[in-house]
């Protein structure tokens, strides 16, 4: 098993995918990368040489955020808009969508489970039209 930016990748996967296990790296970024190393991407990540291996590795290290590094400057950065006041930094602040979705209905999954609210739905003896 090849260890890459402190994540063991799986072996038996090809490599393009198996890439995709290190937080940062997508499908696109993946195939960038192993055409950086002169990788084919289908071989089988337990098929690689040492060689190829530690290619790979240089390229991830000095060319890209992944892992440890990005989660933080993600944080960082959320935090930057939370202490400047912005919209989308009371957002973050207050659990709900970031990027303009709606919130009358839907936006479960940022706001939790669903809390009861009184007054809300039909009123008592209302017929249905």
């Amino acid at each position: 098993m090849a260890r890459i930016a402190g994540i063991d990748i799986p072996k038996n996967k090809h490599i393009n995918i198996a890439l995709r296990y290190i937080y940062g790296i997508g499908p696109a970024l993946s195939l960038k990368i192993l055409d950086k190393a002169k990788v084919d991407p289908e071989i089988i990540a337990d098929a690689l040489s040492e060689e190829q291996v530690n290619r790979i590795r240089d390229i991830i290290d000095h060319e890209f955020t992944v892992e440890g590094e990005l989660r933080r400057e993600i944080t960082v950065n959320i935090k930057r808009l939370q202490e400047i006041g912005s919209y989308r930094g009371t957002r973050h602040r207050r659990n709900l969508p970031v990027r303009g979705q709606r919130t009358r209905t839907n936006a479960r999954i940022r706001r939790g489970v669903r809390q009861t609210v009184a007054g809300r739905g039909r009123k008592r003896g209302a017929t249905k039209k």
